[in-house]
């Protein structure tokens, strides 16, 4: 049973709500600056789980969140796909005009660029979280300073929303994904979706004879990531995720891949949240 779970960020965030929506709001939130300090948590045992943006529609992939998951030999054991509605906020009782400066984490920004094009008196700056931001304004009192974040967010630490649905792409979605030490999660009748990484040798059609694999097990490839070994210059290695209607499809493919492939892992087995 999980009683406690590790969000990179502070209360208000999008793991916040993520974790909320996903495992109830009973559970105990430790709040991390760092995913890594999120990830230590897990295996200090100090949490049970973690919350893992991996991807989003709008930046792309979160490459470093697939090395700690990779490096510390963790399992994704579920999926949640949150819709990232970001909101401009501060002090209450300010204008758009009044507002100088904007605060945020660099992702946050990146998604919401084109907003900002029309106010082109506000200055950008790069920030560690978003909802910590938000708490930063209210606890200090700081006027014509603004944070991007969730409405949550403003909720919580009593800030006023200026402007709503900010980022450039209305329909802004970000994966996040459930991290354990463990992967004995889901019942293998129930699973539909896994997330794997291998290497390949450096030749000609290495690449699509995997592909091959998958397509003639009746995998559906749904997400392919490269990732640079630092220690072995131009050697990738490959986080893929495929979705299947039946185990024994995977099952087969994944017998086949472990021969083909080098150092072959497999880093969840869950169910797909999108079906």
């Amino acid at each position: 049973m999980i009683k406690s779970v590790a969000i990179q960020g502070i209360k208000g965030s999008f793991h916040h709500i993520v974790s909320n929506q996903y495992f109830g709001k009973e559970v105990t939130i430790q709040e991390c600056l760092t995913f890594d300090s999120a990830v230590q948590s897990l295996l200090t045992d100090e949490t049970d789980a973690v919350v893992m943006a991996l991807e989003n529609s709008i930046a792309g992939s979160i490459i470093p969140n697939y090395a700690l998951i990779d490096t510390h030999n963790l399992h994704i054991v579920g999926e949640h796909y949150l819709d990232i509605q970001h909101c401009l906020m501060a002090l209450p009782n300010q204008s758009l005009q009044e507002i100088e400066e904007v605060r945020s984490h660099p992702m946050a920004l990146l998604q919401c660029k084109d907003f900002f094009k029309t106010y082109p008196h506000m200055k950008l700056v790069e920030d560690i979280d978003t909802a910590e931001v938000a708490k930063r304004i209210a606890d200090t009192e700081v006027k014509k300073i603004a944070a991007i974040g969730s409405q949550l967010a403003s909720e919580l630490y009593g800030l006023e929303i200026v402007a709503k649905s900010i980022q450039t792409i209305k329909h802004n979605e970000t994966r996040f994904v459930i991290v354990k030490r463990e992967n004995h999660e889901v019942a293998e009748n129930r699973i539909n979706k896994a997330s794997l990484k291998f290497e390949l040798e450096h030749k000609r059609g290495s690449l699509a004879a995997m592909l091959n694999v998958m397509s003639d097990c009746h995998l559906n490839l749904t997400k392919i990531q490269s990732l640079p070994k630092i220690e072995t210059p131009w050697k990738y290695a490959f986080f893929i995720d495929v979705t299947f209607d039946d185990y024994k499809h995977f099952k087969k493919a994944k017998s086949i891949m472990t021969i083909m492939t080098e150092h072959f892992k497999v880093l969840g087995e869950y169910i797909n949240a999108k079906p």
